[in-house]
């Protein structure tokens, strides 16, 4: 499996504190028949630290059933517990998803060499393409490229990394280093387009919650060569990135597709509703780009 393209990092719908499967279904129909490259639910854009483990289980069996084949499903299964990401992983597998997202072990702050023995145990454990997450700004914990190449190298299964350091240094080492089969995808909307120019395989967005069909021409236009297409685009979504990052993720998207009419903007605590001052600006930022009227 390659991932490629863009891929969704989706919310998760709730209503009265439960999950609403017929929003999650309906969202993800959409995505589809916008023209998503790939699925990857219980991300941190989908909550995943405040679902107990039968939600996180049921997100991924919804999110599966509903793609129906039709794209690919890099479900979230990662942990700062080696054995909880193994059993995460595993069920992953089962369910029928198409590769596992694990996160890089947060607040533990491990060292590189438990980082490598962190993946290589789930790697030996769970015959199913992987997909490390490094996001230092979360987890306080960098994988280095030497690290990504050494379980790269010893488990072809290791197949790419979700990269949200927004550091082209590094992503130029990792490309580097790693085998040529192996697939850097961005998970910063807002470094995507750099990333991909050095030769970034796509991006797992959170953009494309609201506007999948763009974020898919964009990097399509990327892969293909159309290097001013894309640019073009970049810069008429760079407003919209950044308003996703306003406040911390997944606020503004889910305020956003509210506005939408797409959901609720329901959050598990410790999340919380936009004030109204960032909501009005919010709203501005969709207006300009005709997500409102």
């Amino acid at each position: 499996m390659v991932f490629s393209g863009a891929m969704t990092a989706l919310v998760t719908p709730f209503k009265n504190n439960e999950i609403d499967e017929e929003a999650f279904r309906s969202f993800i129909e959409q995505q589809i028949v916008e023209g998503i490259h790939g699925l990857v639910p219980c991300g941190t854009t989908g909550e995943s630290a405040t679902l107990s483990h039968e939600e996180h289980e049921r997100v991924i069996e919804i999110c599966i059933e509903q793609a129906a084949g039709r794209v690919p499903v890099l479900a979230g299964a990662g942990s700062n517990n080696t054995i909880e990401a193994i059993r995460l992983t595993k069920f992953a597998k089962k369910a029928g998803a198409d590769g596992a997202l694990l996160i890089t072990p947060y607040y533990n702050k491990p060292t590189q060499e438990g980082l490598y023995l962190h993946f290589s145990a789930i790697a030996r454990e769970v015959d199913l393409p992987l997909v490390p997450y490094n996001v230092p700004g979360r987890t306080g914990c960098n994988m280095l490229p030497s690290t990504l190449a050494r379980l790269a190298n010893e488990f072809p299964h290791v197949v790419g990394i979700k990269e949200a350091t927004g550091d082209m240094n590094q992503a130029s080492e990792i490309i580097e280093s790693c085998p040529s089969r192996f697939s850097l995808l961005g998970g910063d909307d807002l470094t995507a387009l750099p990333l991909m120019a050095l030769g970034g395989k796509g991006l797992i967005s959170v953009t494309s919650n609201l506007v999948p069909g763009k974020i898919a021409t964009m990097c399509s236009a990327m892969a293909a060569g159309r290097d001013e297409e894309a640019r073009e685009i970049h810069h008429k979504l760079f407003p919209l990135h950044r308003a996703m990052f306003m406040v911390s993720n997944p606020i503004p998207v889910k305020t956003a597709l509210k506005m939408m009419g797409r959901m609720s903007d329901e959050m598990r605590l410790p999340l919380c509703r936009m004030n109204k001052e960032d909501m009005g600006k919010l709203a501005e930022v969709l207006r300009s780009q005709e997500l409102l009227a």
